[in-house]
């Protein structure tokens, strides 16, 4: 495990998985019948991954960590969200 508690690290840490799913959900998944009927399942499932993170970072007390994992968490959850909305219109 890192030994740094810091914010960066652990919005660095956070942002990988989103950006899978988003590159997954968009160019790789979008007309496949595993996701079609569940378009949110790929970032629920990259949401889930940071929970587990950040629960393994609140284990070792690395608290600063752990509220980066969750501040990114929560910017990229609303933009997705953002972005999924305005795609629809």
């Amino acid at each position: 495990m890192l030994k740094k508690d810091s914010y960066l690290t652990g919005i660095l840490l956070a942002i990988p998985l989103p950006a899978a799913a988003f590159v997954l959900a968009t160019y790789v998944l979008q007309d496949t019948m595993l996701i079609s009927n569940k378009p949110a399942l790929p970032y629920l499932a990259a949401i889930a991954l940071n929970l587990i993170m950040m629960r393994l970072f609140s284990a070792n007390g690395m608290v600063k960590t752990v509220k980066g994992i969750f501040i990114a968490t929560f910017l990229i959850t609303i933009a997705l969200f953002i972005l999924k909305l305005r795609l629809k219109t």
